[in-house]
C-alpha cells in the first residue's frame, strides 16, 4: 500500500495440553510453548510493529510461587525485546543453577514464563497512545486466583464511553478511559460475580474457603461471564483472555469482522489471527485450521477439555474485507488466490483505458502487498494476448508463412519492476510534510524499458490518502517519460472511516472524500455539503440505532468514474508531463474475489454494527467544524 495505514492487532495463543516433561522429552525443551509464541507472534508481525507484549500461567505450583508472568515492549523492536528479556532471565537463572538444565519440575517451580498457558499480542496503536500502558496483554490482579484475568485483544470499541458509564453505574472507578480497560474490566466485574455466586453455593456444601476454589474452578462458567460482559458491546473484535487458574477463552464478535483461526490435537490448542501462521509453526495442513465462528467462544478449561460456546447472537458475514485485500499475509492460499482474482477482475477496465493497445503498455506494481495482484492482473493480459494470437492465425490461414506465425506468437505483454522502494529512505523521513524532497525520492524506478509511446500501468492493492501518490509515485514515474499513467488500485475508492481496529478515523484525510468535496463546489452544488452537515448535527443525540449515514450523500451526485476522474486531476502535479488515469475496482468485483469477506462499510458507508453510523457521522462534524480530532 503506498499511503501505509495502521490496522489491526494480532493475537496468539498456546495451552499445552501434556505436562512439561513431555515436551521436554519429545521436543528436547520445557521451553516448548514459549519458542512457539515468539514463531506465532513474529509471523504476525505484519499485524503491529507499535508494541508486542507476552503472559504465561503456571498451573499447580504452590501458594507463594509466582504463577503469572507478563512482559511488554514498546521499542522499535517489539518482538524481539519482549523474547530477549525472556531468554535473558531464563538464560540468567539457568547460569546459577547449572544441574537444574534438566530439571523440568524444578524449572517449573522456579523460573519465571516456563508454564502451561501462554497469551501473545502484537498492535498498531488506534485508539490508545503508544505508551508502554496501552499495550496488551492487560492485567487485572487479585489475590483470588481465579479472579486474576490477563486480556489481549484485536479490536475497537464504538462506543466504549457509553461501557465505561456501564462500569460506573456499577460502582467501579476505571483508572483509563481506554476501550481495553473498559472492556476488561466488564469481564473482571462479571468474573468476580460468578466467582462470588459460586463460593456462596460451595459454603452451602460445606466447604471452606481454601476447599473452595477446586469447586469454583472446575465449575466457573465462562460462557456466562462473557455473556453478561459482551451484552452491549459494539465495535469488531477477536478478545482472548486467561484467567489465574487456568482457564482460557477466545471471544469473536457478532459478525466476525476480526478474524480468529484455531488448532487443537492431543498436544497443544494453538490461537492465532491468521491461518498460514499456526500452518507454519506447527507444521499442519490447511483443513486442520478451523476458523472461529462469529459471535463464538473457544473454552479452554483447565482441566484440558475444549468447546465452542455461541455467546451472542451471529449477525450477517461483515468479516473484514480488508484483511483479504492487505493486511494478512498472502501465504494464506485463500487470501492469495483471492488477491490475484482482484487483479484479473479490475483488468477491463484497465484494457479499455489503454484501447486494448497491450504491445506498447508496461504493466508493473508498487511494491509490495499488490504483487499477487499484479500477478493476475498479468494472467488477464496473457489471456488477452492469447485470444489475440490465436484470432490472428485463424484470420490468416494458410496464407501466413511460419515466419509470420512465429512473430505473431512472440508478442508478449510486458511485464517490469519499475519501482523500488528504498526502505533506508523511507525510515529516515520523519515528516512528510516538511520534508516533501525527501519524499520525493523514497521509491527508485527502473531506467531504459519504458518508451515515449508507452502507456504505464502500476497497479496498488489501496489507494487511501493520495499523499505518496502525489508527492513521491506519479513524479518519479513521469521522468520515464510514458504517454500515459494508469494508477490501478485492486480495491475500490475508500469513502468512510472504519472504526473496527483499522487506523482510518478521520473522513478528510481520503482522496476521495476530497475529491467528491472538489465535484460539489464545481458543479455549484456546494449546498449539499451543509445540508449534511445540518442533518448530521441534528442526530447528534440520537441513539446509534436511530443514526443515518447522510454522508453518503455527498458522494450521490457522481459515478465511481467521475470520481476517479477528479482523483486523477488532483494527483497530477503541474510538473506532471504524461496524462494521468486513476482505476478503481469495483465493490460487485470485490465480492466476487473475497466472497467469504463481506465487510465492505470502507467503501460503501453500510456499517455492520450502529455504533459505526456513529462514527461516520461523528467524523462528517469534526471534518465541517474544523476539529482536528478522532471520530472514536
Amino acid at each position: 500500500m503506498s499511503d501505509a495505514i495502521k490496522h489491526e492487532c494480532g493475537i496468539a495463543l498456546v495451552r499445552l495440553k501434556k505436562p512439561l516433561q513431555f515436551y521436554k522429552d519429545k521436543y528436547g525443551t520445557a521451553f516448548y510453548g514459549i519458542n512457539k509464541m515468539y514463531l506465532l507472534m513474529e509471523k504476525q508481525h505484519n499485524r503491529g510493529q507499535d508494541g508486542a507484549g507476552f503472559a504465561s500461567v503456571k498451573f499447580n505450583v504452590e501458594p507463594g510461587t509466582r504463577y503469572i508472568s507478563r512482559v511488554r515492549s514498546n521499542k522499535s523492536q517489539p518482538i524481539q525485546d519482549v523474547f530477549g528479556q525472556i531468554n535473558d532471565r531464563l538464560n540468567g537463572v539457568l547460569e546459577q543453577n547449572p544441574d537444574k538444565k534438566d530439571d523440568v519440575a524444578w524449572q517449573e517451580e522456579n523460573m519465571p514464563y516456563i508454564g502451561n498457558l501462554f497469551l501473545g499480542h502484537v498492535r498498531y496503536g488506534t485508539f490508545g497512545k503508544n505508551s508502554i500502558e496501552s499495550v496488551h496483554p492487560f492485567l487485572r490482579q487479585s489475590n483470588w486466583k481465579h479472579q486474576n484475568l490477563i486480556v489481549a485483544g484485536n479490536f475497537n470499541m464504538t462506543n466504549s464511553k457509553h461501557l465505561l458509564e456501564e462500569l460506573i453505574e456499577l460502582g467501579q472507578h476505571p483508572k483509563e478511559f481506554t476501550d481495553t480497560v473498559t472492556v476488561m474490566e466488564k469481564i473482571g466485574h462479571f468474573l468476580e460475580d460468578e466467582v462470588a455466586k459460586l463460593y456462596q453455593k460451595a459454603k452451602k456444601k460445606g466447604f471452606n474457603k481454601k476447599n473452595a476454589s477446586p469447586y469454583i474452578e472446575e465449575n466457573l462458567s465462562i460462557k456466562k461471564v462473557l455473556k453478561r460482559s459482551s451484552k452491549n458491546w459494539d465495535g469488531g473484535y477477536a478478545m482472548a483472555g486467561l484467567v489465574g487458574h487456568g482457564d482460557a477463552f477466545v471471544l469473536r464478535d457478532p459478525n466476525g469482522i476480526r478474524p480468529t483461526y484455531f488448532f487443537e490435537d492431543e498436544e497443544v490448542v494453538v490461537v492465532a489471527s491468521e491461518r498460514p501462521v499456526i500452518q507454519t509453526v506447527f507444521n499442519i495442513e490447511i483443513d486442520k485450521v478451523q476458523e472461529l465462528e462469529r459471535g463464538h467462544a473457544l473454552i479452554i478449561k483447565k482441566n484440558g477439555k475444549t468447546a465452542i460456546k455461541q455467546v451472542l447472537e451471529p449477525r450477517e458475514n461483515k468479516a473484514c474485507s480488508f484483511e483479504r485485500i492487505y493486511f494478512s499475509r498472502g501465504s494464506d492460499a485463500s487470501i492469495y488466490e483471492e488477491r490475484k482474482n482482484l487483479g484479473k477482475l479490475v483488468f477491463p477496465k484497465i484494457l479499455k483505458s489503454i484501447d486494448s493497445d497491450i504491445s506498447n503498455t508496461v504493466f508493473s506494481y508498487i511494491p509490495n502487498t499488490a504483487e499477487t495482484s499484479f500477478y493476475g492482473m498479468t494472467e488477464a493480459a496473457e489471456d488477452l494476448l492469447n485470444q489475440q494470437k490465436t484470432e490472428k492465425i485463424l484470420a490468416g490461414g494458410t496464407k501466413l508463412s511460419a515466419q509470420k506465425v512465429t512473430e505473431i506468437l512472440s508478442e508478449r505483454a510486458r511485464f517490469e519492476k519499475i519501482a523500488i522502494k528504498d526502505a533506508k529512505l523511507r525510515t529516515f523521513i520523519a515528516d512528510d510534510s516538511s520534508r516533501d524532497d525527501l519524499v520525493e525520492h523514497v521509491y527508485d524506478i527502473t531506467y531504459g524499458v519504458v518508451k515515449p509511446t508507452d502507456n504505464l500501468v502500476i497497479i496498488d492493492d489501496s489507494i487511501v490518502r493520495g499523499t505518496t501518490l502525489k508527492k513521491s509515485i506519479i513524479k518519479i514515474l513521469d521522468r520515464l517519460s510514458p504517454k500515459k499513467i494508469v494508477v490501478v488500485s485492486s480495491a475500490p475508492q475508500i469513502r468512510y472511516p472504519d472504526c473496527y481496529g483499522i487506523d482510518m478515523a478521520r473522513i478528510d484525510a481520503f482522496i476521495a472524500f476530497k475529491a467528491a468535496i472538489e465535484l460539489l463546489k464545481d458543479t455549484n452544488q456546494e449546498g449539499i455539503i451543509g445540508e449534511v452537515y445540518k442533518k448530521s448535527k441534528e442526530q447528534q443525540s440520537n441513539a446509534d440505532e436511530e443514526i443515518v449515514n447522510y454522508v453518503k450523500e455527498i458522494y450521490a451526485p457522481f459515478t465511481t468514474e467521475e470520481i476517479s476522474a477528479k482523483i486523477a486531476q488532483m494527483l497530477k502535479t503541474k510538473d506532471v508531463k504524461a496524462d494521468v488515469e486513476v482505476i478503481y475496482q469495483t465493490v460487485e468485483n470485490l465480492h466476487k474475489a473475497c466472497p467469504n469477506n463481506l465487510g465492505d462499510w470502507y467503501f460503501t458507508g453500510d456499517y455492520p454494527t450502529p455504533g459505526g453510523h456513529r462514527v461516520v457521522n461523528e467524523a462528517f462534524i469534526n471534518y465541517y467544524e474544523g476539529n482536528d480530532k478522532r471520530a472514536y
